[in-house]
């Protein structure tokens, strides 16, 4: 019988899922020095990212964050609303801001000021992760003092009650020790089900060794499954029970801002497909087939496109991106 796709129908995407998200909120400031009078301010943070994307794709999202009400957390307040994403808001100091500047290929390199400081809402984070299916954590929460700790306590308790996925996102300026944030990032690996990362992040994490050697390491760790992002090189997604890679999907590319945290939103919406999400699905997220983990990648890889292709943080929603489809063979 020739191959065939099947749409995944699981009701789950459909708002079924309660996801949680832990991490920063900032505004990107993006400079392009070919056009130096279109400086241009929008809404992101990878986890603010992340948020968006997943509840443009149908899941019941919130994020605990950090931002206060001044002229930039008003813009991440007034976005966060339009994208029906629950805040739980930590903040207390002035909102953090990224200067993005674009490079010739659309790449974007990044100056940050930012504080990362949860205390304010202990409470009401604990409670929203558990009593979550999904909960998603990383970026520069999970390195910068002093929210790092409340980040990862947040992680470990939610653990009994949903899944966790952690992207390191790792920021050097930020961050400059990379034996430190290689200590930190272990520590989220270890308490993930699903780790996604880029090979720039892997490169600078293990410089001695190759991306695929840390997959498979930190396999070890516990996780389901790891995904790398590699740029124009396409996704990898690794399991012990099969390894899935395609090359990015060929698009003329405005910038990359975001696509990573669109592949992680489609990440997450394509297993809450597959109903792998949740502390009940845990064993289906560890015995997911070749042709699912195929899926995964092809429409995570597909929601990443979609972004790159337009300017800024611009993840696609469900009619753009449709459903997960499973090819099977028989």
């Amino acid at each position: 019988m020739p191959a065939h796709d099947t749409p995944s129908t699981s009701s789950r995407a459909e708002g079924n899922t309660i996801l949680t998200v832990i991490g920063e909120s900032l505004v990107d400031i993006i400079s392009d020095p070919l056009r130096p009078e279109a400086i241009q301010a929008h809404p992101g943070g990878s986890p603010l990212n992340v948020a968006v994307g997943a509840a443009r794709l149908g899941l019941q999202t919130s994020l605990v964050t950090h931002y206060t009400d001044d002229r930039y957390g008003l813009m991440i307040d007034k976005h966060l609303q339009e994208n029906r994403v629950r805040v739980i808001n930590g903040g207390t100091t002035p909102t953090s801001t990224a200067l993005a500047t674009l490079g010739p290929d659309g790449a974007a390199d990044y100056t940050f000021s930012i504080t990362w400081e949860i205390g304010g809402a202990a409470p009401p984070a604990l409670a929203a992760v558990e009593g979550s299916t999904h909960v998603h954590a990383g970026s520069i929460a999970a390195v910068l003092p002093p929210g790092n700790l409340a980040t990862l306590a947040l992680v470990q308790a939610a653990r009994e009650h949903a899944t966790i996925s952690y992207d390191p996102n790792c920021r050097p300026a930020l961050s400059p020790d990379a034996a430190a944030a290689r200590s930190q990032a272990e520590l989220f690996v270890a308490a993930s089900d699903i780790v996604k990362a880029s090979d720039e992040d892997l490169s600078w994490l293990y410089p001695d060794r190759t991306p695929d050697a840390t997959l498979e390491a930190w396999l070890e760790l516990g996780p389901a499954l790891v995904a790398l992002t590699r740029g124009a090189s396409g996704p990898v997604i690794l399991s012990r029970n099969g390894r899935a890679e395609m090359p990015a999907e060929p698009i003329t590319v405005a910038d990359t801002v975001g696509a990573g945290d669109s592949f992680m939103a489609g990440l997450i919406s394509g297993l809450a497909q597959l109903d792998a999400l949740g502390t009940d699905e845990r064993h289906r997220l560890q015995t997911l087939s070749p042709e699912q983990l195929h899926a995964l990648a092809a429409y995570s890889n597909r929601a990443a496109a979609i972004t790159c292709s337009r300017k800024g943080a611009n993840p696609p929603g469900s009619a753009e991106l449709g459903p997960l489809t499973v090819r099977l063979t028989a």
